[in-house]
């Protein structure tokens, strides 16, 4: 059985037009919030390379400010959710796994520097790679393409490395 139809069978005979409606709509929903964080981004230069090199190079306390703002919200929010149990659109209850721990934590520190050369490198974080492309610094279309050929390439050899 297929999504659309279990959500039809959930929803006491909704049709598989409703239920694709109800995506959609989440799906701008969420393109609509994207857009408005990107262009909040642009804005206060969070996506800025050189604001990302005088985070590299301590010249600047501007980017660890934002860092320090955005690791203290994610907290508050992961006590009110583990405190209040809020539960997902669908019912589910929301949880993290914890994580799991290797010796030394190699796979962390690891996976970390990578991502910290990539980034100083690159002077982009992958996540506003689309808010770059859209401000108009088009050359960030190779990170793009570089980063979902890494991603593919993971997921098909995932099973294959150490973990």
């Amino acid at each position: 059985m297929d999504a659309l139809n279990a959500c039809a069978d959930q929803d006491g005979g909704a049709s598989r037009v409703e239920a694709a409606e109800t995506g959609i709509g989440f799906a701008l929903a969420y393109l609509g919030a994207g857009v408005v964080l990107g262009i909040v981004f642009v804005q206060a230069e969070i996506v800025s390379w050189f604001r990302i090199h005088e985070m590299f190079r301590f010249e600047s306390f501007h980017m660890y400010g934002v860092i320090a703002v955005a690791v203290s919200v994610a907290a508050l929010g992961q006590m009110i959710l583990r405190r209040v149990a809020v539960r997902s659109l669908s019912g589910a209850p929301i949880a993290l796994e914890p994580k799991v721990r290797t010796p030394r934590n190699t796979r962390y520190w690891l996976g970390g520097g990578v991502f910290g050369l990539g980034w100083a490198l690159l002077g982009a974080c992958p996540g506003p790679i689309f808010t770059l492309i859209g401000a108009g610094a088009t050359v960030y279309v190779v990170p793009l393409a570089a980063a979902l050929a890494g991603t593919w390439t993971y997921g098909r050899f995932q099973t294959r490395l150490p973990h």
